[in-house]
């Protein structure tokens, strides 16, 4: 399933990108004297299209969508790595912790202690699953347990259903510190080599063992789900890199994203690839030519809509800082959607355990739309009325 840079003010979403960036960290494309909204707006759009593929929205849809939508976060956590976090190493794991692990157990853990509560309310059934026939059951004390000792050491063991989308808070985390010491190690033996000779390799070796792991159908043990997020997410930091050291060199323009987008489609029909970890090599051969081409055109339009300014780019810009309470609840807000659809169908209340959506409604030319506001907005309300609230009991 499909896991998080105005990231400037917000501590917990600037670690799904690369934590805490200041408007001198951000150049070259924030390096004027004003703050950028930029790569919010570009995350803005990528964590809508996260929902939207989860949402039931048409299969040439998502598989359009699927080639790019998180790619597209790792690179923006590679083109904001800082070299200076090389001569300070636990600040850069502690940030990386911070933003990433302690959220993912937070919510993780949220979801397990109330998965038994959500099959009396409907909102999970041992009935009705996803479209592969697969359910869930509540869990014994023996069960519970291990998700809880599994969430802790191995980062796994959450809920699949309505946490389905946490593994990228795992991939995020491992190819960040797999980055980094790949990085340092580098840059401390080979001493002449330049920062993008230093990249080009980690990147020509993380696709190298890619490559290797879905010709052979291999498995990375002790990492949940094999590994090949990891490695491909790795390969994107990468790149993100390099699009930091060479941004200025690179044609973005309307006929760079046009020719982007044109590929893109192609790709969906001939090649669709994703960072799903059951993968082929076929399938992930095209994945990573795609996740560039995608943040190629979602950093034109990103750009586009900033410059034009207006609600709508504030709008996606404030969307794009709190990306990660969509990560962390869009599929729970689903269920409000699913309810209006048990009702129009007419369908048993127990309906609204299915995942993600319910399956009458990928039938729907407009149900997945209703899916994706919901999805992106609620999540994003929840939040601020949290926060309003503890702002006010603090007070008082």
């Amino acid at each position: 399933m499909s896991v998080t840079c105005s990231v400037v003010h917000n501590q917990e979403v600037s670690a799904t990108t690369d934590g805490g960036l200041t408007q001198r960290e951000a150049a070259p494309i924030a390096d004027k004297n004003k703050r950028s909204m930029r790569f919010s707006i570009l995350k803005g759009l990528a964590i809508i299209f996260v929902v939207l593929s989860h949402a039931g929205c048409p299969s040439w849809m998502a598989r359009f969508v699927f080639q790019f939508h998180v790619p597209v976060f790792f690179i923006c956590s590679g083109y904001f790595f800082k070299t200076r976090y090389l001569d300070n190493g636990l600040k850069f794991m502690g940030r990386r912790f911070r933003g990433l692990y302690l959220p993912f157990v937070r919510y993780s853990l949220f979801f397990l202690l109330i998965h038994n509560l959500l099959f009396p309310l409907g909102l999970l059934s041992e009935r009705y699953g996803n479209d592969g026939g697969g359910v869930l059951h509540p869990y014994n004390l023996q069960q519970f347990c291990q998700r809880f000792w599994s969430i802790l050491f191995n980062m796994s063991g959450y809920d699949e259903f309505l946490g389905g989308s946490f593994w990228f808070f795992r991939a995020l985390l491992l190819a960040s510190i797999g980055w980094f010491f790949a990085f340092y190690v580098l840059r401390k033996k080979c001493s002449r080599v330049q920062d993008w000779g230093i990249t080009a390799v980690i990147l020509c070796t993380a696709v190298a063992f890619a490559s290797w792991q879905t010709l052979m159908g291999l498995r990375m043990t002790g990492v949940a789900q094999g590994g090949y997020r990891e490695l491909t997410g790795l390969a994107f930091i990468a790149i993100g890199f390099l699009f930091r050291l060479y941004y200025e060199r690179l044609p973005l323009n309307a006929w760079s994203a046009l020719l982007s987008f044109a590929l893109l489609c192609a790709g969906a029909i001939w090649f669709p690839g994703s960072m799903g970890y059951k993968h082929t090599f076929l399938q992930f051969l095209p994945l990573i030519p795609m996740g560039v081409l995608g943040f190629v055109l979602f950093l034109y339009l990103s750009g586009l809509i900033e410059r034009r300014g207006g609600y709508l780019a504030r709008l996606l810009s404030y969307i794009g800082e709190h990306t990660l309470y969509v990560f962390a609840f869009h599929l729970l807000a689903f269920k409000l959607v699913s309810a209006l659809a048990v009702f129009y169908y007419h369908l048993p209340w127990e309906k609204m355990g299915s995942h993600t959506v319910v399956s009458e409604t990928k039938q729907s030319s407009w149900f997945y739309l209703l899916y994706t506001l919901v999805g992106v907005f609620v999540p994003l309300l929840w939040m601020h009325v949290y926060k309003r609230l503890k702002m006010h009991f603090r007070r008082t």
